[in-house]
């Protein structure tokens, strides 16, 4: 298949999906890669039948959802955001915890890949921030995705060396037992930390939340009605004076007022406090 095939193809299929094209662009390769794959399933000539054999196969528009989930991630991506998350942001949530009386502080990661941005979290929780706390707070993290082949791989902890190349050695050596490329994640640095499926289109976790992650999903590959969509609910699992954290490249929709910058950081938002 060529590119230009697989682009027209996706420019014509991504919005009845309510994506937007634009957040495909730089990805397109993975999904044309699925793609091929699928139409060599179906015993397909090429992707003008797979368009063809669409319309008359409702439920193959399910099929090719699954193919457009983009599957990239990494432990500590973006230092500048999880640097600030790591000096302030989690050190002021504890802070306010602990002057409050509250038990728990709530995260949860939205679209986590493989965990390995609510492990990250839950490795700067225990690294930095609870040993200078008065009394244990635990950082209750709900990490959620769509794709149970990468939750599984979540579930089990164990990671390519490679996806630890932004992560500083000292957390790396605190937090990882590894053997040549492959490196697992200690148990301490699982507790607090659960997986499951759902899709954020339908289905948000329960509670409220201190803070939310939402990185490199919605803002990026969704259109914009959805997105206001989901940004409208979200809004709501985000407790006052929470944090609500997104992708450095990606902006939220215009007219959300709840929301405002925080500190000049690309990407992360305080919600007003009441």
């Amino acid at each position: 298949m060529k590119d230009l095939e697989c682009t027209e193809f996706l420019q014509w299929g991504l919005p009845r999906l309510r994506f937007r094209w634009s957040g495909f662009r730089k990805v397109r390769k993975q999904v044309c890669k699925r793609l091929q794959r699928r139409i060599s399933e179906l015993g397909l000539s090429d992707i003008s039948t797979y368009k063809g054999y669409l319309d008359s196969h409702s439920a193959e528009w399910e099929v090719l959802d699954s193919l457009c989930q983009i599957t990239i991630s990494r432990f500590y991506r973006d230092r500048r955001v999880f640097d600030a998350l790591c000096s302030t942001i989690l050190p002021g949530l504890a802070k306010n915890a602990s002057e409050t009386g509250a038990h728990e502080i709530r995260c949860w990661c939205a679209g986590c890949c493989s965990g390995e941005e609510a492990y990250t979290l839950q490795i700067l929780w225990r690294t930095y921030v609870m040993p200078a706390l008065q009394r244990q707070i635990p950082l209750r993290i709900i990490a959620t995705d769509l794709n149970p082949d990468v939750l599984e791989r979540a579930q089990k902890g164990a990671f390519p060396a490679s996806s630890l190349v932004d992560l500083p050695e000292k957390l790396i050596r605190e937090a990882f037992e590894c053997s040549g490329s492959a490196c697992t994640i200690r148990g301490a640095f699982r507790e607090d930390v659960e997986f499951a499926r759902q899709d954020i289109r339908e289905q948000l976790p329960e509670g409220t939340f201190h803070l939310l992650l939402c990185r490199n999903l919605v803002f990026t590959y969704f259109d914009r009605t959805l997105q206001l969509e989901i940004l409208e609910r979200i809004v709501e699992r985000l407790s006052p004076g929470g944090f609500f954290v997104i992708g450095i490249h990606e902006s939220l929709p215009d007219g959300v007022s709840t929301l405002v910058p925080y500190n000049k950081l690309p990407g992360v938002y305080q919600k007003s406090a009441l």
